[in-house]
């Protein structure tokens, strides 16, 4: 167990973190699949910027790294393009 009032205060601050990071996370896992498994065009065109946003967020609070956040947003694209 820590000892220092600053790393009990560091176990508190990091555990909120994991949390919310693993929300954030797991939403945003949803959210890819969700896109992924559609198949019209016009439905998928409707919810890719709101992916996109999540993708964004998660890459600004460094969540997820940037360039992953990037590959999602060019594969998903790829896939509404070929969408008929």
């Amino acid at each position: 167990m820590a000892n220092h009032k600053s790393s009990l205060k560091r176990i508190r601050q990091e555990e909120k973190r994991r949390i919310r990071n693993r929300y954030y996370s797991k939403t945003m896992r949803n959210a890819v699949r969700k896109l992924r498994a559609l198949t019209d065009k016009n439905e998928a065109l409707a919810l890719y910027p709101g992916v996109v946003k999540i993708l964004d967020k998660l890459a600004k609070t460094n969540t997820i790294h940037k360039n992953k956040a990037n590959n999602l947003k060019s594969k998903l694209a790829l896939q509404i393009n070929k969408l008929a």
